[in-house]
């Protein structure tokens, strides 16, 4: 596989359900003073806000010629109909998202969408020529039983199901161990890394090995400044999906400077 160095790391803020609209626009407002050109010439940055917040992050990052990319948390799979209370991907490449996480473990977990939704999403953002952040990782039992690997290989197997090597190299896939998110615990830079190469493999398995030297891998979990750089610098991990720490500028703009960090 070709060395990770080469792949352009992006770093991801999910916010989650928090930040009205108003708290969302200064959030971007202090990041942009705080992110310096030399930050965003070496790494992608992406915040993935509420779907009531993106008209306004979208017209600040315009506006204040702020260059992060927009993101989103969430979208439904079919482009309209009778679906109360959900978005769908063509609303959301109209506000010039570019990156849309699917198959994120609280959407997994809380609202139960199984592999095969997870996919239908996975293709409906290709579709819709935005980037698709697909989202595999395992519960704490799931890794004491010695099947994380074998988890995580499913639902990257069914989550990438009907899509063309061309774009999955184009995709982002994000581990993020369950037992991980917003419990403070992060895996250990190795065991990510073994994880993260795992993915890697299996898509060069099922999609060729140009897929899997292009297709970026991230690492979400308890990501803060204290851990962002011994991970980052791991060969086979390309970026952060980050959770709280994203929500305050400082803590976000340290993980963005990660190389300052080492």
């Amino acid at each position: 596989m070709a060395d990770g160095n080469l792949r352009r790391p992006l770093i991801s803020g999910n916010w989650k359900m928090n930040l009205n609209h108003f708290e969302a626009m200064r959030l971007v407002q202090e990041l942009s003073y705080q992110v310096t050109r030399d930050d965003v010439d070496a790494v992608d940055v992406s915040v993935h806000p509420p779907f009531t917040d993106i008209r306004t992050v979208q017209t600040t990052l315009e506006s204040d010629r702020i260059p992060f990319f927009l993101g989103a948390q969430h979208c439904h799979s079919d482009a309209s109909g009778a679906f109360t209370g959900e978005v769908a991907p063509p609303m959301l490449a109209k506000l010039g998202v570019t990156y849309v996480i699917a198959g994120h473990s609280e959407r997994r977990e809380v609202f139960g969408e199984s592999d095969e939704l997870i996919n239908a999403k996975v293709r409906a953002i290709l579709a819709n020529e935005m980037v698709p952040i697909l989202c595999v990782g395992e519960t704490l039992d799931e890794r004491e039983a010695g099947e994380a690997q074998r988890k995580v290989e499913g639902q990257l197997a069914a989550g990438l199901a009907k899509v063309k090597p061309e774009q999955v190299a184009s995709m982002v896939i994000a581990y993020e161990p369950i037992w991980a998110i917003g419990t403070g615990r992060t895996a250990s830079a190795d065991d990510a890394q073994a994880m993260c190469q795992a993915v890697r493999e299996a898509v060069g398995a099922s999609h060729g090995s140009d897929a899997a030297d292009s297709v970026r891998i991230q690492y979400g979990g308890s990501v803060k400044p204290i851990n962002a750089a011994e991970l980052m610098n791991q060969p086979d991990i390309d970026g952060a999906l980050v959770g709280g720490a994203s929500l305050e500028a400082e803590s976000f703009t340290r993980i963005i400077q990660y190389r300052l960090h080492d």
